[in-house]
C-alpha cells in the first residue's frame, strides 16, 4: 500500500487529512470514476456537468485549441468536478504540445544533438509555464525511451538519445524545467520503446532485450528517476518477454502480455524490485497493443488489477465504467487494490496542492503573459543555434554563398496528404521565403499532390512528374538544389520512410550528379537510408520558421553547426556515409 508521506508525495498532515477525508466521503462509483483519465468530448456546460456527475473521472486530457479555448475548457471541468481533476498534456517539444500558439522549443532528438542539457531544460521550462497557465497540472512527459533501433520512427524524434547516460541527463533536465511550474511529470513508456521497429499503436510492442541488457539501459533510466522523486510513470503496451520469463518461470508465449496487463512487470518489478511509490497510468487504451490482446471487459479492470492506478481514455465511457465497476464487484480488482490506486490518485492531487482552491484554476491573465512570449521564443532560437546538425558534407559543398550560387531549385518532399481538403503544405512556403531571405532565387520543383489539388485529377500530372528534362539545361539553370524533407507520421504505419509524391518522380535525386545538392530534414533523423547519395545533409529537427531560418543561415556560413550526430543517423549502412 502507498505511503503518501514518503517519496514522491511527501504529504504534510493537512494534505494527508484531505486525502483521507475525501476517500472516506466517496461512493463506489466515485472511486471507480477516479481511475479514468478521459478525453474532452464536449465544451457544452450541460454535457460536461452530466459527464462528471455520471462518471466522476479522475483526470482530463486536453483536446487542442488556442489558449482561450483550452483555459476555458479546463476551468469548466474543474469548476464542475466535486474532486479536483488531474489535467494532463503531451508537451514533447515545448508549449506547442498543449496550445496551438504555444512555443516549439526543440525535439528530444534535437536536444540530444546539442552539447549539455540546456535545451532539454528549456523544453521543460517553456512547456511547464505555458501549460500551467491554462490549468494543466500533469505532464505526460518526458519520454524516457532510448533510440536503439534506427528503424523505430515512433520515438525517433521523442527520445533524448541512443544511450542510457544521455537519456538520463536530458530527462533529468527536462523534469527540472517542468518543476519550475506546479506540474507533475510522467516518464514514458515503461518498460521502454526504441528497441524494435513496430508501433504499439498498431501492434503489441515488444522490447526484446535480455534481462541484463534491460537492467543496464531502461532499468537504469527509470531507477534513476524513481530515486530522484519522479511522480508518475506511463506504462506502454509493450511486452518485456525475457523479464516476464524470469519473473514467471514457465510462462507460455501466449501468456506474455503488454506491461499494462502484466502484474509481474508492474507489481513485482516496478513496485517491488524498483520501489516505485508514485502513480502508474496506462498509455492510451484505444491502441492495438492493448486492444488486440484481451476482450475489453477483461482488459479494463485487469490493467488496474495488474498494478496500474489510472486507465487512459474510454472507448465508450458508460461501457468502460461498467466494466471497471464489475471488476471491483467480482473481485478482479480487490478492495485493497482499489484503495491503493485511489489513494495514489488523490495523493498526487494533494501533492500539487489541488485541495486548495487557489491552486486549481490559474489567473486568466497569466496565459496572456507567458504563451509565446519573447523569452520563450528566444529560447527556441538558442536551441536551434545549439543543436542543428551537419550530418555530413563529404564533397565540401558548404558553406553555400548565395552571391555565387544564387539560382536554387527547391525539391520539397512532404507526408502524403490524407484529406481531400489538402491545399498544400504551408511549410513549403516558409522554406521558399527563408531561402529568398538568404539571397537565393528559388524555383520550386513540381509536386504531384499540389498539381492534383490545384488543377484537379488529371492523368497528365503523372506524366509531368516523370519528366526530368535535359541534363545540360538543368546544370545551366541551377547552381544548387535544396532537397527539403518534411515527413511525419503517426499511428498509421510501423515505419515512416521518405515517400516521393508519385512513382518514377522527377523528385528523385538524380540531380546530385549535376549540381551541388543539400539535403535538409525538418523532422526525422534517419532519412539518409533513403537518400544516401545526397553528399551534404543537415538535420534541422523542426519545421518552424526559426528552425528553417537557422538551418539556412548555417548552410550559408553565417554561423557554425554545433549539433553532433550519433551513428544512428547513418542507419547501419556504409553508403550513407559517402
Amino acid at each position: 500500500m502507498v505511503n503518501l508521506q514518503e517519496k514522491p508525495f511527501y504529504l504534510n498532515e493537512e494534505a494527508l487529512k484531505w486525502v483521507e477525508d475525501t476517500y472516506a466521503s466517496m461512493t463506489l462509483d466515485e472511486k471507480v470514476g477516479q481511475l479514468f483519465v478521459q478525453m474532452r468530448k464536449s465544451l457544452d456546460e450541460n454535457v460536461v456537468k452530466d459527464t462528471l456527475r455520471r462518471y466522476h473521472q479522475g483526470g482530463l486530457r486536453w483536446q487542442g485549441g488556442d489558449r482561450g479555448v483550452v483555459y476555458n475548457q479546463n476551468k469548466l471541468y474543474q469548476e464542475n468536478s466535486r474532486i479536483p481533476l488531474l489535467i494532463a498534456a503531451n508537451c514533447d517539444n515545448g508549449g506547442d504540445g498543449c496550445l496551438s500558439e504555444g512555443t516549439f522549443v526543440a525535439t528530444a532528438a534535437e536536444a540530444a544533438a546539442g552539447e549539455g542539457t540546456k535545451t532539454a531544460y528549456d523544453m521543460g521550462y517553456v512547456a511547464g509555464r505555458e501549460a500551467s497557465s491554462v490549468g494543466v497540472n500533469w505532464m505526460f512527459n518526458p519520454c524516457a525511451d532510448i533510440f536503439m533501433n534506427w528503424r523505430n520512427t515512433i520515438v525517433n524524434t521523442r527520445a533524448f538519445g541512443d544511450n542510457a547516460d544521455r537519456v538520463i541527463e536530458n530527462i533529468r533536465a527536462y523534469i527540472h524545467g517542468i518543476h519550475e511550474s506546479n506540474i507533475a511529470c510522467c516518464c514514458k513508456h515503461f518498460p521502454g520503446d526504441g528497441v524494435e521497429e513496430r508501433d504499439q499503436h498498431l501492434v503489441l510492442g515488444v522490447n526484446d532485450l535480455g534481462v541484463e541488457e534491460w537492467d543496464a539501459s531502461f532499468r537504469r533510466v527509470y531507477q534513476t528517476m524513481i530515486d530522484e522523486g519522479l511522480e508518475s510513470i506511463m506504462v506502454g503496451h509493450i511486452a518485456l518477454p525475457e523479464m516476464s520469463r524470469k519473473l514467471r518461470p514457465g510462462i507460455k508465449d501466449e501468456e506474455i502480455m503488454p506491461a499494462t496487463l502484466s502484474p509481474e512487470l508492474l507489481t513485482d518489478l516496478l513496485r517491488g524490485e524498483m520501489g516505485f511509490n508514485g502513480l502508474v497510468i496506462t498509455d492510451a487504451s484505444h491502441m492495438a497493443g492493448i486492444a488486440c490482446m484481451e476482450k475489453r471487459e477483461v482488459a479494463v479492470p485487469k490493467a488496474i488489477a495488474s498494478g496500474c492506478d489510472m486507465f487512459l481514455f474510454s472507448n465508450d465511457a458508460e461501457e468502460d465504467f461498467q466494466y471497471m465497476k464489475a471488476g471491483v464487484e467480482n473481485g478482479i480488482i480487490t478492495e485493497e487494490r482499489l484503495s491503493d490506486a485511489v489513494h495514489r490518485i488523490l495523493g498526487l492531487k494533494a501533492r500539487l496542492g489541488l485541495y486548495l482552491p487557489e491552486n486549481v484554476v490559474p489567473d486568466p491573465a497569466v496565459k496572456e503573459e507567458v504563451v509565446g512570449c519573447a523569452e520563450h521564443l528566444k529560447l527556441a532560437e538558442e536551441a536551434a543555434r545549439r543543436c542543428i546538425t551537419l550530418v555530413k558534407d563529404t564533397r565540401h559543398y558548404l558553406p553555400i554563398d548565395p552571391a555565387k550560387r544564387k539560382r536554387a531549385r527547391l525539391v520539397f518532399i512532404q507526408s502524403t496528404p490524407t484529406s481531400k481538403s489538402y491545399k498544400g503544405d504551408p511549410v513549403k512556403q516558409v522554406v521558399i521565403e527563408e531561402l529568398e531571405r538568404a539571397g537565393f532565387t528559388v524555383d520550386v520543383a513540381p509536386n504531384f499532390h499540389d498539381l492534383e489539388a490545384a488543377e484537379g485529377p488529371n492523368p497528365m500530372h503523372m506524366i509531368k512528374m516523370m519528366e526530368c528534362g535535359r541534363m545540360s539545361d538543368f546544370a545551366a539553370n541551377y547552381d544548387v538544389v535544396f532537397l527539403v524533407l518534411n515527413i511525419k507520421g503517426y499511428a498509421q504505419e510501423n515505419n515512416v520512410r521518405l515517400r516521393w509524391s508519385c512513382n518514377h518522380s522527377s523528385e528523385l535525386p538524380w540531380y546530385v550528379t549535376e549540381v551541388p545538392t543539400i539535403g535538409i530534414s525538418l523532422n526525422y533523423t534517419n532519412h539518409l537510408i533513403d537518400v544516401p547519395q545526397v553528399h551534404a545533409f543537415v538535420n534541422a529537427y523542426g519545421s518552424t520558421r526559426t528552425s528553417i531560418r537557422t538551418a539556412i543561415e548555417k548552410i550559408c556560413g553565417k554561423s557554425e553547426f554545433l549539433g553532433t550526430a550519433s551513428d544512428t543517423v547513418f542507419c547501419g549502412k556504409w553508403d550513407t556515409r559517402l
